[in-house]
């Protein structure tokens, strides 16, 4: 495991049940603003589902990840409602109630 892979599942551990941050923002928490490709690389690589709550995670936006890692965006939706998050639209997080800045 890579120092910066550490810093990204480290980072992604605090985000509390019930919000949600962005690929953007967790690698300015890594101190690597702009590294929001490799932060969603790395999550990519979670090695242990339920471990590390990369479901957690959404785009700038506040939608879902078309490929997440444990059974595409349907699951990660099913995730996150289960936490309580409201959605504005289909597969798009309400970030306005539910973003965490670390």
């Amino acid at each position: 495991m890579t120092e910066f892979s550490e810093k990204v599942f480290d980072a992604v551990i605090k985000i509390p049940c019930g919000r949600v941050t962005t690929y953007g923002q967790i690698a300015i928490i890594c101190g690597h603003k702009g590294a929001f490709r490799a932060v969603g690389s790395t999550l990519h690589k979670n090695p242990v589902f339920g471990m590390i709550p990369c479901h957690r995670v959404v785009n700038s936006k506040g939608e879902l990840a078309e490929n997440y890692v444990f059974g595409g965006k349907e699951v990660q939706k099913n995730l996150l409602l289960e936490e309580g998050i409201e959605f504005s639209e289909e597969y798009v997080v309400n970030m306005r109630k539910h973003f965490w800045f670390g």
